[in-house]
């Protein structure tokens, strides 16, 4: 069944997403008001080193109140290549400046509110440059073994939805 958006029309919107109001006719020709967030890509960064470590940042989510390993991330700016962006981002909040950009996935977080892309990226190597840009993104930044990504998922510590995917299909990816 294919639910047909006919209209939107902007409620809010900044330089981040726009939230909209939609007429939506379902297939039985009734009639529904849903609202909708549309925003940029996002661009999600990591490094795995030759050890198996992927690096993560610690930080507080405040909408939530809650802690938990992230990869970093952030909007694609208006123009911006997405592994350019995701390197970018990477940099700014890690202070490790990532080699060649490998994509991993792409995945729609929320597609049922949102139209929101996570493009995935990883390195195999990087060069630290000095203490991160947006030092205040997280409370610290490590360097974890893949072999503990199961039970960081497990217990909670990995909450976001798309950093359990990306960093499951990096562990199984390097460590089979």
């Amino acid at each position: 069944m294919q639910w047909t958006n006919l209209k939107e029309q902007t409620v809010y919107e900044n330089r981040w997403f726009q939230v909209n109001l939609a007429d939506v006719a379902l297939p039985d020709g009734r009639h529904l008001d849903h609202f909708l967030i549309r925003m940029r890509p996002v661009a999600v960064a990591t490094v795995v080193n030759e050890a198996n470590e992927v690096l993560l940042l610690w930080r507080h989510r405040f909408i939530t109140d809650s802690w938990g390993w992230e990869l970093p991330a952030g909007v694609v700016e208006d123009g911006e290549d997405i592994a350019v962006a995701a390197a970018r981002e990477l940099e700014e909040e890690t202070g490790w400046r990532p080699g060649a950009m490998r994509h991993l996935m792409s995945v729609e977080p929320s597609n049922g509110l949102t139209d929101a892309v996570h493009h995935v990226y990883w390195s195999q190597e990087a060069t630290y440059t000095g203490p991160p840009q947006d030092a205040f993104e997280s409370d610290r930044r490590e360097w974890v073994h893949l072999k503990l990504v199961p039970d960081l998922i497990a217990r909670g510590e990995v909450p976001g939805a798309n950093m359990v995917a990306a960093l499951l299909l990096l562990q199984r990816m390097r460590l089979g």
